[in-house]
């Protein structure tokens, strides 16, 4: 009885334990799965539901389109254009039982792709999606569903994308700049303005099987439109761009520039930016394309590091907007700064008189080891102020500087805004490159100031050189230069605009009026007569500079430039153009005046007119306008030769018959006046070509009379005819070059008294 209740005891005791140790067991369990499906259910709540609605849903994305890029008339710039993304889902190929080998055949051939790496994809049972190719165009994408069609095929699809398009090819390519694959804006205006641009993607969100199939019903669809990005209207004129960018190649290309160009364009009233451009230029469409003469170059590299850094720095450098973001030494052009300063002093006249002896002497200027020179060593002896800007006489301009000082020169330098970026509206603008004020001030070093005075030894961009002579011609005020004229919505709301932000009153309308005056004659009578165009007022200041790092490298490089304004006693434009590191050649002498003012010339000549501004010709000017040529076949000899004459041409006859048969030049051509008209009355017009002469150096006369023995004529631009001394720079065929008979010849004339100025 004792041994069973013992039993019985340790029954009990058992029950016991194992009941506490369950009960433990189970909270223990319970706490565990409470914290679990805590985790699960209420922490880890959106992951697990995201992870469920991707099992269930499949999301297509539906592709903002990018905004528009409008120029200043509203011509498409940039535009966005519907494409599609072509992808297979091997998963559903092996569902439907489809045939990989003929998928990737087909879209091998279809999309232009590897056949290889196609079905290397296909292949991959466990993938429900793989890309084959982005960006397919909407002729091909059609080909593609009639090729899905055709062979009842599920498991291609093509989702709707954007392609970015830039109707104008290179045409103002440094500014608008260009996106990437993912449609995110890489370089300029599409860099600059991507939050704008750039609108919110929708989506397609469907729910599918278990296997993965679609359920094609509309209750089990949600559509989430997309929202588009911004439009943007820029300050450029696609017009001007193209004269701007026509000019700058020829030029280019005339003077062997080794190290590019930059030109700019502005309203200098508004700060409005007409054009600007840069040499070389690149497709916006094939941005990852190089130059044919970098091409070539990178073929001769067999090193694959060395190929890839150099295709690396002929892409930045053709991406780069040189206008904006190099620095350099303005030279002469720099002097129109420094005479709105010394008028606005009132520390010189326009009564007042110069005396230039070819240098001054170190002692005149504190901290100098040896004379100042100018650039005509002879000198230019006496002269008004006038006179010394005509004559770019940097011993005057020396003075000017002295006398204006140098803490308030300084004080200038920052009024006309060269301490600070223009805050242009384009990424990379560079900074200027000063003495600091206590070096630039100190009284027992001036140095400094004589070399600022005439443009040397400091370094600033050139959109702030533009903007400071737009200041010193506009009636005095600094306006912050832009090239965004407004940002509308997709519903035409307008978003933000530009009307000409005002930084500051640098000098006065009256002193303003007196720089315009001197520029002016600067263009008429002085060494900035290349620039003149028939017609117009047009003033301007030439400028060549040293380039003081390759000097200290032992070699000599030049950067030649310069600024017209025009009309000048009204300003509406204002042109500056710089050629970086010319390469002699013979008959060419490297110089602003000789190089670079003849080239603004031409660009306002198409400029001007475009812009509605009517000429005003003196009767000297219309003596010397290109004349176009009448068609006067079918007319008597007699007729013929009356209608020429009338038009100022002169006229020699071929063939003995009564009646015109042939002319030359060409009906319509442009020549210069006094060009000999060549009447074929019964005798044949000749063909054939021939070597084009060297005209380079020969005066007009000269030049017209060699092209007129060799059955071509001339058409002229630049400096005036009537001026004495006027001789050829270029020829648009150049010489030895196999042209055909009664081809006109364009020649670029300049005054040679502009030689070697500085």
């Amino acid at each position: 009885m004792k041994r069973g209740g013992r039993i019985l005891k340790t029954n009990r005791t058992i029950l016991a334990r194992t009941f506490v140790l369950l009960t433990v067991c189970g909270i223990v369990a319970f706490v565990a799965l409470s914290f679990r499906l805590y985790k699960i259910q209420i922490s880890g709540h959106a992951y697990y539901e995201e992870l469920a609605t991707q099992q269930q849903t499949r999301k297509a994305t539906i592709t903002a389109s990018r905004g528009t890029v409008y120029d200043a008339n509203g011509k498409i710039l940039a535009m966005s254009a519907s494409v599609d993304t072509v992808f297979i889902s091997p998963r559903e190929m092996e569902m439907y039982g489809e045939d990989p080998e003929l998928i990737a055949s087909g879209l091998a051939q279809l999309l232009d792709v590897d056949k290889a790496s196609v079905l290397e994809k296909a292949l991959d049972a466990n993938s429900w999606y793989k890309t084959i190719k982005t960006k397919v165009e909407q002729e091909t994408a059609q080909q593609l569903r009639e090729f899905k069609t055709e062979n009842n095929l599920r498991s291609i699809h093509l989702e709707p994308d954007s392609k970015r398009y830039y109707p104008y090819g290179s045409l103002a390519c440094q500014v608008i700049g260009f996106v990437g694959d993912d449609n995110y804006g890489l370089e300029g205006l599409e860099a600059q303005f991507d939050s704008f641009l750039t609108g919110t993607n929708g989506s397609i969100v469907r729910l599918k099987t278990e296997r993965g199939a679609d359920l094609l019903f509309n209750d089990f669809e949600n559509y989430y439109d997309a929202s588009d990005g911004n439009d943007i209207t820029l300050t450029i004129d696609s017009n001007i761009q193209h004269y701007v960018e026509k000019h700058l190649a020829q030029a280019v290309a005339d003077y062997d520039i080794r190290s590019g160009g930059a030109c700019i364009a502005i309203d200098p009233k508004t700060g409005r930016v007409l054009a600007l451009a840069n040499e070389g230029k690149y497709d916006l469409n094939n941005y990852l394309q190089v130059s044919e003469e970098d091409a070539r170059e990178l073929e001769l590299i067999t090193d694959g590091d060395e190929y890839k850094e150099k295709l690396r720095e002929a892409l930045f450098r053709q991406w780069r907007n040189k206008a904006l973001s190099d620095t350099y030494e303005p030279g002469s052009v720099f002097k129109i700064i420094t005479l709105a300063m010394a008028l606005e002093e009132g520390v010189v006249s326009e009564d007042d008189t110069f005396y230039c002896a070819g240098d001054i002497p170190a002692s005149r200027i504190p901290g100098r080891t040896k004379a100042l020179n100018c650039w005509k060593a002879t000198g230019h002896g006496t002269q008004t102020l006038a006179q010394a800007l005509q004559n770019s006489c940097n011993v005057a301009l020396v003075e000017m500087g002295m006398k204006i000082g140098a803490e308030k020169f300084y004080e200038y330098i920052e009024a006309f805004g060269f301490f600070e970026k223009t805050r242009f509206d384009l990424p990379g603008e560079g900074d200027s490159i000063w003495w600091t004020d206590n070096v630039f001030t100190n009284p027992d070093n001036k140095s400094q100031l004589a070399a600022a005075s005439f443009g040397q030894t400091f370094n600033i961009t050139p959109m702030q050189l533009i903007t400071a002579v737009s200041a010193a011609v506009n009636g005095g005020y600094l306006v912050r230069p832009h090239v965004v004229g407004q940002i509308t919505s997709p519903d035409g709301d307008v978003i933000m605009s530009s009307d000409g932000e005002v930084v500051r009153q640098v000098i006065s309308a009256d002193t303003s009026r007196a720089v315009r005056e001197i520029l002016e004659s600067v263009v008429s009578v002085g060494t900035g007569k290349n620039a003149s165009v028939k017609g117009y007022r047009v003033g301007g200041k030439t400028g060549t500079s040293t380039k003081t790092t390759a000097e200290v490298e032992g070699t000599k490089e030049y950067i030649v430039s310069f600024c017209g304004v025009a009309p000048a006693d009204d300003p509406q434009i204002v042109v500056l153009l710089l050629l970086d590191n010319p390469n002699p050649q013979q008959d060419i002498y490297v110089s602003g005046g000789a190089m670079a003012a003849p080239v603004v010339g031409a660009i306002l000549s198409d400029v001007l007119p475009y812009m509605g501004i009517r000429p005003q010709y003196t009767q000297e000017e219309i003596a010397q306008l290109n004349i176009q040529v009448k068609n006067v076949v079918g007319m008597t000899s007699q007729q013929a030769r009356e209608t020429l004459e009338a038009s100022g041409l002169s006229v020699r006859t071929v063939g003995g018959g009564g009646e015109v048969t042939g002319q030359l030049p060409a009906p319509g051509s442009v020549v210069s006046p006094g060009t000999q008209a060549i009447m074929y009355a019964g005798a044949d017009v000749p063909g054939g070509t021939g070597a084009a002469p060297r005209l380079g150096g020969k005066t007009y006369l000269a030049a017209k009379k060699e092209l007129e023995g060799a059955g071509l004529f001339i058409r002229s631009s630049g400096a005036p005819t009537s001026i004495t001394g006027v001789t050829v720079t270029t020829q648009s065929v150049h010489a030895g070059e196999s042209v055909g008979y009664g081809t006109v010849v364009d020649v670029v004339l300049i005054d040679r008294s502009t030689l070697g100025v500085f």
